[in-house]
């Protein structure tokens, strides 16, 4: 693949309701019923996909290989969650983003994000060359 033709500034949104299968409780019985955070990442691996999937080639995606992220606040039960993912450097082999995270409230996660794009059929014969492997 040649060099990504993706826009610095490129974003998108996406959110979810919090339902108590989102919660750490839901995992681990005892502990409170607020948004998971390993649940707040994926939502905003999720938007930074978004964000760029209009600007790869036909059958590429892409995968998240690196995350640093902070959990500021809590989240129950019923509040929507409102992931954004903004395109802060495009390279060869990687495109990074900002992303944060917001329940209606507050601010309740911040950090930065990484993705490689792939093309889809290599990845998936890779992928199931592993499987076969014993």
């Amino acid at each position: 693949m040649s060099r990504l033709e993706i826009p610095i500034g490129t974003s998108a949104t996406t959110s979810v309701v919090v339902t108590r299968e989102l919660t750490v409780a839901h995992y681990h019985p005892g502990l409170p019923e607020a948004y998971g955070t390993p649940l707040m990442i994926y939502l905003m691996e999720v938007a930074a996909g978004d964000a760029i999937q209009p600007f790869l080639p036909k059958g590429w995606a892409s995968v998240g290989i690196a995350v640093n992220v902070r959990h500021l606040a809590p989240t129950p039960v019923g509040r929507t969650v409102v992931a954004t993912a903004t395109v802060t450097a495009v390279d060869d082999k990687t495109i990074s983003f900002s992303v944060t995270a917001h329940d209606g409230v507050e601010a309740i996660g911040t950090g930065t994000h990484v993705r490689a794009p792939i093309e889809l059929d290599r990845f998936n014969k890779r992928l199931e060359e592993k499987a076969r492997r014993r």
